[in-house]
């Protein structure tokens, strides 16, 4: 069991605490047949109780209801046991089980946060509007049929932002930015809780019905909490995002197709990507400008969660439910299915947003990459100071970064630019995890060496593949970085989750 790829063992130095072991599970994608003996498919949907036997000072936690209303039963000595139950269907990939010192705080009438003691508060802080993204979800989606909605706020080596198990996500401790900046993530992982765990893709060729639909209902909450211009910001970055990853796979790749072969064996994680994500995002906003806008693909968008719900589904089944759904609606004859959902590469239909909130953003990136078209370096462009961005959220600033990067995807900055750039925005000394993410990765790609040692630094402290990957792969690109990357690699690798480390040890070439 310990070397089972769905649990991650954490020794008492490995915790925040520093007193007792910790473990946790990561079942997705087909990591829970390491876990239990079960049919490892999301095709295969399962109820369970369960009956967890744990040392008496730690805690356990599944993705369940708890069956102990006031304390756990007392077990041998030294022990006690927790009881749960799940009466939803579920796939077995969401089965997940926590164990460590774990104390709760309430953060609404349907949820608490869990974490080891020291960060308890500060993420009791960090997710206090959970109970206004889960009101937004059911406005959109319908009945939250779950029971609980409860956060665990786990430690950092969690290689992914969250994970929806039902009724306990799992979130990053990279969330933690002290200013509600990053809880998007909890958004997503909500509409999870519809879209992916009431609905379920079938087979993994299908996983952009799980992440498409999710990631377009967790902007339709943002829109709801934060007004449409803010939905119409995260769909343009997130088409950043996407055109980025098919420059990075490869335009013709296989696992840029919105359902791709898997057949011969591919293991899912390997196709891993924003792929899924953002491409299966895009097109149902497309299908929704194609049937009128938000008030029937939203009316669609319901009718399909209650005709699914408990079920799983394939690409045609929503194909076909879509197509007689709307098949007094002339407009959608001229949907190219097989380009769409089968064809490698980017969108073949160019979706449009409100640039409004993105405006400042994109023409700052703009002047900077003028400022320095040859990369042969630049003090940045006239009159940069520091209050270009005064005011900004970090999602503007990330937003900047991106950018940037997208272009200077063929000719990196000079490192003389990206210091001046470093100097006036204070970027090097930022604590916010997305920004060091896009900064750091930016800095190494222009061969800038100062920022190795921060590079290294945030290698080290956490776990989540968001981060990892690019990085590394950044760095092992790089002239300055490539025997950085594999030191450092080799240093944290057994910190790292196994399923962080592999994808990794993969991406640079080592066993």
């Amino acid at each position: 069991m310990p070397k089972s790829t769905a649990l991650q063992f954490l020794d008492p130095s490995q915790t925040a605490g520093g007193k007792h072991p910790y473990l946790f599970t990561q079942c997705q994608a087909i990591h829970a047949r390491s876990f239990i003996p079960c049919q490892d498919t999301p095709a295969a949907k399962i109820t369970y109780s369960a009956a967890v036997t744990v040392p008496s000072a730690l805690t356990t936690l599944m993705s369940a209801i708890p069956q102990d209303s006031s304390k756990p039963s007392s077990g041998p000595s030294g022990t006690h046991t927790f009881h749960f139950k799940q009466d939803v269907p579920i796939p077995s990939y969401l089965l997940a089980l926590a164990v460590g010192e774990l104390e709760s705080r309430q953060i609404g009438p349907k949820s608490k946060v869990w974490s080891e003691p020291s960060m308890v508060e500060a993420g009791a802080y960090e997710f206090a509007d959970t109970a206004k993204f889960l009101a937004a979800a059911e406005e959109v989606a319908g009945e939250y049929v779950w029971g609980v909605y409860d956060l665990l706020l786990l430690p950092p080596s969690f290689p992914y932002g969250g994970m929806e198990n039902p009724c306990l996500t799992f979130v990053t401790p990279t969330l933690l930015a002290g200013d509600r900046s990053l809880v998007n993530v909890v958004a997503h992982e909500i509409a999870h809780s519809w879209t992916g765990n009431l609905v379920t893709n079938a087979t993994w060729e299908h996983f952009w019905l799980n992440e498409g639909f999710t990631v377009f209902l967790e902007r339709k909450i943002i829109g709801r909490l934060h007004g449409q211009q803010a939905l119409q910001f995260h769909a343009a970055n997130g088409y950043l995002s996407l055109v980025d990853t098919i420059h990075q796979i490869g335009d013709t790749h296989n696992f840029t197709a919105l359902v791709p072969d898997l057949s011969g064996g591919v293991d899912p994680d390997d196709s891993f990507s924003k792929v899924p994500y953002e491409k299966g995002f895009y097109f149902l906003y497309y299908l929704q400008g194609l049937v009128g806008g938000s008030k029937p693909f939203e009316a669609f968008l319901k009718t399909y969660l209650q005709h699914f719900k408990f079920k799983t589904l394939t690409t045609t089944d929503f194909q076909e439910f879509f197509c007689d759904y709307f098949k007094d609606t002339t407009a959608i004859q001229q949907i190219d299915w097989q380009t769409w959902l089968y064809s490698p590469g980017l969108p073949p239909v160019q979706n449009d947003y409100d640039p409004t909130l993105g405006q400042a953003a994109d023409a700052l990136a703009l002047k900077w990459h003028t400022s320095d078209l040859l990369g042969i370096g630049s003090k940045g462009p006239a009159g940069a100071c520091p209050s270009d961005i005064q005011g900004w959220s970090s999602e503007m600033l990330v937003a900047f970064l991106d950018k940037l990067a997208s272009y200077r995807a063929r000719q990196a900055m000079n490192k003389q630019t990206t210091r001046h750039m470093a100097k006036l925005y204070s970027l090097d000394e930022s604590k916010n995890a997305e920004i060091r993410g896009s900064w750091y990765k930016l800095a190494v790609n222009a061969e800038d060496d100062a920022v190795l040692p921060l590079t290294v630094q945030f290698l080290k402290e956490q776990g989540r593949m968001k981060f990892l990957r690019p990085l590394y792969r950044a760095l092992y690109k790089s002239k300055m970085g490539k025997d950085v990357a594999v030191q450092t690699f080799q240093e944290s690798r057994q910190s790292y989750h196994p399923i962080a480390a592999k994808m990794v040890a993969a991406d640079l070439n080592v066993d």
